[in-house]
């Protein structure tokens, strides 16, 4: 699933591109929903989370969810795609000779603004990809989660706070010392604020990035299964968790459990 700054480094790729300009071609084959009238302007094209949103003068939004599988491209008319066509699922084209093509993705839908957000929307916790994202919002949050939830699948739920996917979920925990098994209960308030606000931080300081860099110029557990751990040489160790059982990284050797630490 792609990280919230993969998205809003889409999102802004593609609002200079689109947003002010005549909607000329729109084709979304797996679309549910209304579909925008070509000869409306494009208002903007806003990333919530691991959502990206393109806004139509007429009140329609295009949501799109990228999950596993789906990226957003942008071509100028005429250009060879880089994934073949019958992979796109939503082409939005401009009068300034610019596409915008989502490829794969699992969610694409329309709703009327004027009706409210949809349920994925109106339930989505701060953005953590934003500027100032309420971290104390986020941590009352956390205190809802079901029981028994662990803290790196509690950071993966983006009505937590939203922006953190896989990568940032291991490599947060592993700054701060934590066990990712830990339980979200165990976890103190002001250790999950510290995890939230690291969090933030990283993901903004990478939205301008082309290589994501977390620690030192690259990551430090996240993909390094069987390797030496960059602070104790110790060998990082991956494991599934939760419902989906999604990768976690971790060193057991600076990430004992229930043992917070700062950041170094």
């Amino acid at each position: 699933m792609p990280e919230g700054d993969t998205i809003h480094r889409a999102a802004i790729r593609m609002r200079p591109a689109l947003a002010g300009h005549v909607l000329t071609r729109f084709e979304a084959p797996r679309l549910v929903g209304d579909r925008p009238a070509l000869g409306e302007r494009i208002d903007d094209v806003e990333a919530r989370g691991k959502h990206l949103l393109v806004h139509f003068s007429g009140g329609i939004t295009l949501r799109t969810h990228m999950k596993m599988t789906g990226s957003w491209h942008l071509y100028r008319d005429g250009e060879p795609w880089r994934k073949g066509a019958h992979l796109a699922r939503a082409v939005v084209g401009a009068d300034g000779g610019w596409l915008g093509v989502c490829f794969q993705a699992p969610v694409v839908e329309t709703y009327h603004r004027d009706a409210g957000e949809p349920l994925p929307l109106a339930t989505l916790g701060p953005d953590l990809t934003g500027p100032a994202p309420d971290l104390d919002a986020a941590v009352a949050r956390a205190a809802l989660a079901a029981p028994g939830t662990e803290l790196a699948d509690a950071l993966l739920d983006q009505r937590i706070a939203s922006g953190i996917g896989n990568v940032y979920k291991s490599e947060v925990c592993f700054l701060h010392g934590l066990d990712p098994f830990t339980p979200l209960a165990a976890v103190p308030a002001e250790d999950l604020r510290r995890v939230l606000d690291t969090s933030h931080r990283l993901l903004v300081a990478n939205l301008g990035r082309t290589r994501r860099v977390t620690y030192r110029d690259g990551v430090a557990v996240y993909g390094r299964r069987g390797q030496p751990c960059f602070r104790c040489g110790s060998v990082v160790r991956m494991r599934r968790q939760g419902e989906m059982a999604r990768s976690t990284y971790w060193c057991p050797t600076c990430q004992p459990a229930h043992a917070p630490t700062t950041p170094t």
